[in-house]
């Protein structure tokens, strides 16, 4: 079997400081495929918000997708250009939203972003296109234009009210924006109820996903046009799996499927989840989940197992949720696979 390898690319002519080995430093991290029915497929990964760790969370995901089933997967992350280093604090900066012109599908996680015009340009494409997205978590209100207000992608903030962009981005591609916390953030957390009628009717993105418990709150969410719900959330009253639900509270949809078309646009396919968090990724049948939904974007549907691999590759320890605990100084090489079990070589 060939060991898994992992690509480090350099952002030509942004960055370019010495790592520890002497090694220039990039500014993203790809995963190359290694066989699997994913083989040729390219997914990007977009992390930037300033507190579910988006920049831990999708680098682990990557791997999976990689090692256990051949897409090729490149994990961008906000970057201060002062210095080259992982910064989530720092709002206006993704590079490498160009190697969406060859991506297959788009998983963003990001957080009330305001990326430059040369940057933007790229997602726009995407979307025009009408190709698949897949969205976490904070992915609702994924932007926010607080300074360029009248730019060419101030449509894009969350609380758009430019005609046929009503609710930006993630209500016009992901069918809902930011609302509000319906669960109580810190202190709820979100157990989630199986959609029996989409279970009953063999819906492939629910195989093998059973049991999910996260820490992060309930988001509330109104009406989803369109939309094929996977999952309910309750609030638990406490944040842990054992924490009863609190049935005080309406459930709310944490996990759908979509079709979207943005204005000027060919229409796409698009999955979103309100959970997503690096804590929440501890749950194995969310990560199958979402591992399930990456084939279904792509027009795999039928190739989906029938119970996902999902073990993580590297080791993963989660850093929890909340803006003062972001770990500050952390090039993207961190995210260089380590092998929690390397497999053995060929002989």
């Amino acid at each position: 079997m060939r060991p898994f390898l992992i690509g480090i690319f350099l952002a030509a002519g942004l960055f370019s400081s010495k790592g520890s080995f002497g090694q220039p430093d990039s500014l993203w991290v790809t995963y190359e495929g290694q066989g699997g029915p994913g083989t040729g497929k390219h997914i990007v990964l977009v992390s930037g918000d300033e507190e579910y760790r988006s920049e831990e969370a999708l680098p682990m995901l990557a791997q999976i997708l990689a090692r256990n089933y051949g897409f090729t997967c490149t994990v961008l992350f906000p970057i201060d250009p002062q210095t080259g280093r992982i910064d989530a604090m720092y709002p206006s900066n993704i590079p490498g939203l160009s190697q969406l012109r060859q991506a297959d599908l788009l998983v963003i996680f990001t957080r009330f972003r305001e990326l430059p015009d040369s940057q933007m340009r790229y997602i726009d494409a995407y979307l025009k296109e009408g190709r698949p997205v897949i969205g976490l978590r904070t992915a609702t209100h994924a932007f926010n234009y607080q300074k360029d207000t009248s730019g060419p992608f101030a449509c894009y903030d969350f609380r758009s009210r430019i005609p046929g962009w009503e609710g930006g981005f993630g209500k016009k591609v992901l069918g809902e924006t930011w609302i509000n916390h319906h669960g109580l953030h810190r202190q709820e957390g979100t157990r989630c109820l199986v959609n029996g009628v989409e279970q009953d009717a063999g819906n492939p993105l629910l195989r093998g996903v059973q049991d999910i418990w996260t820490p992060t709150d309930v988001y509330s969410v109104g009406q989803l046009q369109g939309a094929r719900v996977l999952l309910y959330g309750q609030s638990t009253s406490g944040m842990t799996a054992a924490s009863p639900v609190n049935l005080q509270k309406s459930v709310m949809p944490v996990a759908w499927t979509r079709s979207y078309q943005v204005p000027g646009g060919r229409e796409g396919l698009a999955f979103a989840t309100t959970m997503g968090a690096a804590v929440d990724l501890q749950s194995e049948d969310l990560r199958r989940l979402l591992v399930n939904a990456c084939f279904w974007a792509v027009g795999m549907e039928k190739q989906i197992p029938a119970r996902a691999e999902v073990n993580y590759i590297s080791p993963y320890r989660p850093t929890m949720f909340g803006p003062e605990l972001f770990r500050r100084g952390s090039l993207p090489a961190r995210y260089a696979w380590k092998p929690a079990n390397p497999k053995p070589k060929d002989p």
